[in-house]
């Protein structure tokens, strides 16, 4: 091994300092690993997705986002691959998934990487093409369930699509639910998943089921939300997940509500209330990260497509608070993010 010699460390005449001569070696413990790949396929910044949805008449195919840590609006990120409303979506902490919908129903799923904006790709396709489904996931799989077929009110579901995420094709059969409808929302974490509500028209549910998400089977009874609704959107951090919004036909025209529920993920029982939503109004998307839950645009009180974004601290009771807005108003879109309880 060399020898250092350091004589004194002065001005930068170069005159006296340091002299290393011969080769030096250093043995440590610690290191330094530095990233590796694509930057786009690094994960976990915290971004919140908001994809199709309609406004009025028109069905659209826009996909916005957001820093869910960062106040804002939210800046457009690209666009589906057809426009579309009544989506589920899930997501891994790279890429965002997007199933179903109508008009007419679609089987197809598309996908995008989180953190690098561009227009979505196709995955592959449902079952059968779907609306209204919900949507859960973890870092590996991702779970569509209940949802409607056919003209009308349609045929309700009570099936469940799964999909590995990081791998393109066409979804297969997972298990059932333990009662068939449509418009479930869903949270996770990264076992276990719950979906909840859902309508079979003009009833709605306050049904919560949860899976195994790892494990194909059929659904069991978690408990029951506050209130009975549909369209209600989930979000939440590994233990607790957080149920907002929705409609129900006794509440006030256009019969949305402003209820804020959580639940406990690993552990049974009936959702509790929260606080409440800034506005009267459903058919909305949900991001979330380990500390927040975003919700974005929908349609409610006084009747009216919206752009607000909403946020709450998922550890703290209370009610939403203004975030920002999305590029323009919208409902029955659907949201995801790179950082949502299922990973973790």
């Amino acid at each position: 091994m060399s020898q250092i010699s350091v004589n004194n460390i002065t001005s930068l005449d170069g005159k006296s300092g340091p002299v290393i001569s011969g080769i030096t070696t250093v043995s440590s413990t610690g290191y330094m690993m530095v990233p590796a790949g694509p930057t786009e396929y690094r994960g976990g910044r915290g971004r919140g997705i908001f994809a199709g949805g309609r406004s009025g008449p028109d069905i659209l195919n826009n996909i916005d986002y957001i820093t869910i840590s960062t106040l804002g609006d939210a800046k457009d990120f690209g666009d589906l691959t057809d426009a579309r409303r009544r989506i589920a979506s899930a997501s891994s902490s790279t890429r965002g998934v997007f199933g179903g919908g109508y008009s007419p129903d679609k089987d197809t799923i598309d996908y995008i990487t989180i953190s690098a904006t561009g227009n979505a790709f196709d995955f592959g396709n449902l079952v059968i093409g779907t609306r209204t489904m919900g949507g859960l996931s973890n870092e590996v799989r991702a779970l569509f369930a209940s949802g409607s077929i056919g003209p009308g009110n349609g045929i309700y579901q009570d099936r469940i699509d799964k999909i590995t995420i990081a791998t393109l094709g066409n979804a297969s059969n997972f298990g059932n639910l333990t009662l068939a409808r449509d418009g479930s929302g869903g949270v996770a974490s990264p076992t276990r998943g719950v979906f909840a509500g859902g309508s079979i028209s003009p009833v709605r549910s306050n049904v919560m089921d949860f899976v195994t998400i790892a494990t194909d089977g059929n659904a069991q009874d978690f408990g029951d939300l506050t209130n009975t609704r549909s369209v209600t959107h989930g979000g939440g951090n590994t233990t607790r997940g957080v149920f907002a919004g929705g409609y129900n036909p006794t509440a006030a025209s256009p019969g949305a509500v402003d209820t804020i529920d959580y639940i406990t993920i690993a552990s049974k029982g009936d959702a509790i209330d929260f606080g409440n939503l800034t506005r009267v109004y459903g058919a909305f998307g949900s991001a979330s990260n380990s500390i927040r839950a975003v919700w974005c645009g929908g349609y409610g009180q006084p009747a009216n497509y919206y752009s607000e974004l909403e946020y709450i601290t998922i550890a703290t009771l209370g009610n939403a608070v203004e975030f920002g807005n999305l590029t323009s108003d919208r409902a029955s879109g659907a949201a995801c993010s790179d950082s949502h309880g299922g990973l973790g």
